[in-house]
């Protein structure tokens, strides 16, 4: 029982006007509304949930300035309810009490509860969390449900509040006159009544589970709930929704709407799911990152929301998805059981925390990005009990945001530990990405952690560099392109967004790596780009293409002894090619028709020469045209279509037909084979057999050595 060593009970004596003004008084924002519905107090469990939450958090003060005295003790709690509307009461309650803690404790002693009343020291949080309650319903009596069920301790303190109510209300008035302001809210530290304004309207930002629906489906449900789709959801009351312009799967409501959210199917079987835009825009800068088998490690996820969405993001892939820091197994069933229900698969859990992974792990051997989530101040977030509910679970956010900023010492500490981990996971050679987001403003925990780390990374590896990459995401306006001059994404805070800070690091692509036309559609092809569309094999050519800037590069490296090899070669084929050609009788001819000779397919027994007057033999066996034209048709011919000939004997019977033939043809011919001369008659010989030179323009000529060594020879005009 609460002893009271004064009165408890007050004479009516006091002016009922006064009473009054008093009780009319307003903590929370100094406002009024007509439309607001009135506040009737929170379940008993909420009250004894926000003492414990702020028992945790309260800023603790030195020996001299101690006002109340807080036990260690939590308070015992009858209903653990796992419901978040529970939870985000219980914190919202706690955080608002933490903010007017020096307020609420003066008015406690200016008020005379303390220390007229003997007060066990584990229920001083209590008293804090229910007095603000208390005023905040304009120190009106509680609603209390029928099926509610009472504690003990929360009734004893409603009891004593109730009796000083009275002097509650006077030293409240007193508080509100010493600092000359229309209400307490406006001597809370200019920021954080900022950030509470931007609380008030920050929209709601939830991302569509494409495992278990589509966006399409999505819309529709929503149009038949009463739901319009418009471009933008600012200061608009009624019931609509809108796509975010960075990420095509997140949608965003006006915070008004929470409730009515909440409650529908849509959310209860996550196939939408709240979370802060910052952590979209982190796993969509990753996915734009990705091939189709990379492995991603994330870093301090905070929220396993954020998990989820990377694993439905790649679900198409065959990527895996890979988490470190999960030291207890107690959370494993909890967690299995909430990725079953949003419908990933791709997810592992690993035991170590991030600095202790070593970074040649063979489990991490296909990661190639590496998605960091540092802890940092949270100084960009508007409201941090949302954030704590869907992202953090460290209490101690809320306890500086309550002040409205971060101790220099405390900002330093988390800035070495971001340092850590950002070149901790440059160390993973295999990794060729790392992706850094924090949801912070101060350039103490963003730009100059990754300048530094990029200006003393380890360079004795034999792996590229990591360098600053730009943005992968859209910028939408013109304030975001001003803000990502420097190749760093930024968001600052403002009524429809919580600031935030993202950067990210790419190696340096290796000049001796060069990716092929094939590894290109290889690539397009398994990821569905090129269906209906065959890959056709590399042609000859280019694999001699490919063959000889190899040998070119071979040639270079050798030495004078592989030069006078090839010499000593060239000269034994040369030698080889006069001994051939005594061997054949050769009249002399005028110069223009020596090709001829090596033309003559009417001989019994010939031979031919070697593959060098081959290409001799092409570019003559065409009829005497004006030299101007000629000179569309002499091509050389490929080295891929060159043929090596063998001489061949072919042995014709003898031709009885009259012949007439000028002399320098007959002569050419040996005797002893022939026993009559064979000539078409004058006016079919320009046409009587096809040659090269008579193709179509721009033709190569056909490459039929085997009738061409038995064609006749064409008489020149």
């Amino acid at each position: 029982m609460l002893n009271s060593t004064g009165e408890l009970e007050f004479s009516n004596e006091e002016d009922p006007e006064i009473i009054s003004q008093l009780t009319s008084l307003a903590l929370s924002d100094g406002k009024s509304s007509a439309g607001a519905p009135e506040k009737t107090g929170y379940p008993d469990s909420v009250y004894v949930m926000a003492a414990n939450i702020f028992q945790g958090i309260r800023i603790e003060k030195s020996a001299q300035k101690v006002l109340i005295k807080y036990g260690n003790e939590p308070l015992r709690s009858f209903s653990e309810s796992e419901d978040q509307s529970f939870q985000r009461l219980s914190y919202e309650l706690a955080f608002s009490a933490l903010k007017y803690q020096d307020i609420l404790e003066t008015i406690l002693i200016d008020s005379c509860i303390f220390p007229s009343t003997t007060i066990p020291d584990h229920l001083s949080s209590l008293i804090i969390v229910m007095l603000y309650d208390f005023q905040d319903r304009k120190f009106q009596t509680r609603v209390l449900s029928d099926n509610e069920e009472s504690i003990s301790e929360v009734q004893e303190v409603e009891n004593l509040l109730n009796s000083f109510k009275i002097k509650l209300a006077a030293a409240l008035a007193r508080c509100r006159i010493k600092h000359d302001a229309l209400s307490i809210y406006h001597i809370l530290p200019e920021t954080v009544r900022k950030q509470e304004l931007r609380a008030s309207t920050l929209p709601l930002y939830a991302w569509i589970n494409t495992c278990k629906i589509s966006p399409e489906e999505v819309y529709n449900n929503l149009k038949r709930r009463g739901y319009n789709k418009v471009k933008s959801v600012l200061h608009v009351d009624d019931k609509v929704f809108a796509v975010d312009q960075h990420c095509y799967d997140v949608l965003i409501f006006p915070s008004h709407l929470k409730n009515d959210l909440i409650n529908i199917d849509l959310f209860k079987d996550y196939k939408l799911i709240f979370q802060d835009k910052s952590r979209s825009l982190a796993v969509h800068s990753v996915k734009a990152l990705l091939n189709m088998d990379d492995d991603i490690l994330m870093v301090n996820t905070g929220s396993w929301y954020t998990v989820a969405h990377m694993s439905i993001l790649t679900n198409n892939n065959t990527s895996k998805v890979f988490v470190c820091g999960v030291q207890s197994q107690a959370k494993d069933p909890d967690l299995k059981t909430l990725f079953t229900k949003m419908g990933c698969k791709n997810i592992e859990i690993l035991r170590e925390t991030f600095i202790n992974i070593e970074s040649k792990d063979h489990r991490l051997q296909k990661v190639k990005v590496i998605l960091l989530l540092p802890r940092c101040s949270g100084l960009g977030v508007s409201n941090p009990v949302e954030f704590i509910l869907n992202e953090h679970e460290d209490t101690e956010f809320l306890k500086d945001h309550s002040q409205g900023g971060i101790s220099v010492d405390k900002l330093h500490i988390l800035a070495q530990q971001q340092y850590e981990q950002l070149t901790h996971a440059m160390k993973f050679t295999k990794a060729q990405a790392v992706v850094y987001c924090t949801c912070s403003v101060c350039p103490e925990e963003n730009e100059a952690v990754v300048k530094k780390a990029l200006e003393f990374q380890d360079l004795g590896n034999k792996v590229q560099p990591y360098r600053l990459s730009p943005p992968v995401l859209p910028l939408c306006s013109l304030k975001e392109i001003q803000l990502s001059t420097d190749k760093f994404f930024r968001m600052e805070p403002s009524e429809i967004t919580n600031g935030c800070f993202l950067s990210i690091l790419t190696r340096e692509r290796d000049p001796s790596e060069t990716v092929s036309v094939k590894d290109v559609l290889a690539r397009a092809a398994a990821k569905g780009l090129l269906d209906g569309i065959e890959l056709g094999k590399s042609s000859k050519r280019e694999k001699k293409k490919k063959k000889s800037k190899t040998s070119l590069t071979k040639a270079a490296t050798t030495d004078n002894g592989i030069q006078m090899k090839i010499a000593e070669f060239l000269n034994r084929e040369t030698k080889a090619s006069a001994n051939l050609s005594e061997t054949v009788t050769k009249p002399s001819l005028p110069q223009k028709n020596t090709a001829q000779v090596g033309a003559s397919s009417q001989t019994r027994k010939h031979k031919l020469a070697p593959h060098p007057a081959v290409p001799t033999f092409m570019k003559n066996t065409c009829p005497s045209r004006p030299r101007e034209r000629q000179t569309h048709f002499i091509r050389p011919r490929p080295e891929d279509r060159m043929v090596a000939l063998k001489p061949i004997e072919i042995i014709l019977p003898p031709v009885f037909m009259p012949f007439s033939s000028p002399q320098g043809i007959r002569s050419r011919m040996p005797t002893q084979h022939l026993y009559c001369h064979w000539v078409a008659p004058k006016p079919l010989v320009p046409t009587c057999l096809p040659t090269p030179s008579l193709s179509r323009k721009g033709e190569k000529p056909k490459d039929d050595t085997r009738s061409s060594l038995l064609r006749p020879p064409r008489r020149w005009l």
